[in-house]
């Protein structure tokens, strides 16, 4: 297994995030083309993937680096490793990826959330040193 951080947007990409989203949540829609493509417009942001032996993405992971009057700040979002590799380490691979890429780009601090159900993500995040936050998380729907 190989972890990556993708320079630009490709068809494979697009079929990894059709297939690996739905593994993940059921509450976002698909991104159309144009909409992943999109993502690399933004400097901030890099998407990170995990590609199997047959060079197959496998797993993924977006990091956003952007600075505020309070410092240079990360998030970590939409981590999904396909249900037929988990267990496997490869999680924590695309997250200490993301972690060393932010601590090299200066970020004070790492944020992500992870629902309460799923107990082996949140149990990674916690291994790894994240700390469960006493903060409230609020969300304004714009669509």
């Amino acid at each position: 297994m190989k972890i990556e951080q993708l320079k630009e947007y490709s068809d494979e990409l697009l079929a990894a995030i059709v297939r690996l989203l739905p593994q993940l949540t059921i509450y976002s829609s698909l991104p159309s083309k144009k909409e992943v493509a999109e993502i690399f417009k933004n400097p901030g942001t890099t998407i990170w993937v995990l590609k199997d032996d047959q060079q197959k993405i496998v797993g993924m992971l977006t990091l956003v680096i952007y600075q505020t009057p309070t410092g240079t700040h990360a998030w970590i979002e939409d981590v999904v490793v396909d249900e037929k590799v988990r267990c496997k380490g490869y999680g924590k691979m695309l997250t200490l990826a993301a972690i060393d890429f932010a601590q090299r780009n200066h970020a004070k601090a790492i944020s992500l959330t992870s629902r309460p159900f799923r107990e082996a993500a949140n149990h990674l995040y916690q291994n790894l040193g994240f700390q469960l936050q006493d903060t409230n998380l609020y969300r304004l729907d714009l669509k």
